[in-house]
């Protein structure tokens, strides 16, 4: 579980998140949602620790993460995970080395038990056979996978997704939604995704929080979001599925 407790964050006097109070659950795919400048991505980082709330607390389980110092951090940093929105992989290492890197910085493993973890990774995300291939080498799809196998490579509690869907087709979309969601509940993971992507949020929507202009506007599940009596919600959600489609239209 994490949760964030009457959190507020400004930058040069401007607030961008607003006490803002949500308990994001353990073992689910918890989805931040708005529009863009809305608050949503601002969140995220405050919550990972990249940003610093100015007021309110954020607690990993019963901790308070917020008042620990840096080195104190060290312990629950080793257990997140965290898949970047571009992938992040470095360029002149191969789809194992890139796996492997997290390991390599934390641990104290032989390089025989390192091994062995990368390849269960790369055989849970279905990447098999492409140890020795470069990023550049590899479709958006597969670079998505490979962040999300080095994401998992530590065996993570907690894991935050920044629009792990962006840039990719439907159908890999799709791919990833559900390989980050089966992930989720076979390793009772808490996991956190930024996404603009209306089809994860009635795919893999177990919780979605809309954040608008620095508030928590709504929470609820994909079941709840089509019937929300929410005027700013509901013109994302039109809004989102018109853009779709016209981009559809354009291909």
């Amino acid at each position: 579980m994490i949760k964030a407790d009457h959190i507020s964050k400004s930058f040069e006097g401007r607030t961008v998140l607003d006490d803002i109070s949500v308990e994001f659950e353990t073992g689910k795919t918890n989805l931040i949602i708005g529009r863009s400048g809305s608050g949503k991505t601002v969140l995220l980082k405050s919550l990972v620790g990249l940003h610093e709330v100015d007021s309110g607390a954020v607690y990993y389980d019963d901790v308070c993460y917020t008042q620990l110092t840096f080195n104190q951090r060290k312990a629950i940093r080793k257990d997140i995970g965290m898949i970047f929105q571009g992938g992040a992989l470095l360029d002149s290492s191969t789809v194992v080395e890139n796996v492997k890197l997290p390991l390599d910085l934390f641990t104290d493993q032989s390089e025989a038990e390192k091994m062995e973890r990368v390849a269960f990774c790369l055989e849970r995300v279905r990447l098999q056979g492409a140890d020795h291939l470069y990023p550049s080498e590899l479709s958006g799809g597969m670079i998505k996978r490979v962040a999300i196998a080095r994401a998992i490579v530590m065996n993570p509690r907690y894991l935050f997704c920044d629009e792990p869907n962006s840039g990719l087709d439907p159908q890999t979309s799709v791919v990833i939604d559900n390989l980050i969601h089966d992930i989720t509940r076979e390793y009772n993971i808490t996991t956190i995704i930024n996404t603009h992507d209306m089809n994860s949020v009635m795919e893999i929507g177990e919780k979605i929080v809309y954040i608008h202009e620095g508030h928590k506007w709504w929470e609820g599940t994909k079941d709840d979001i089509l019937h929300a009596d929410n005027a700013e919600l509901n013109d994302f959600v039109f809004a989102s599925a018109m853009a779709k489609r016209a981009r559809r239209a354009a291909r």
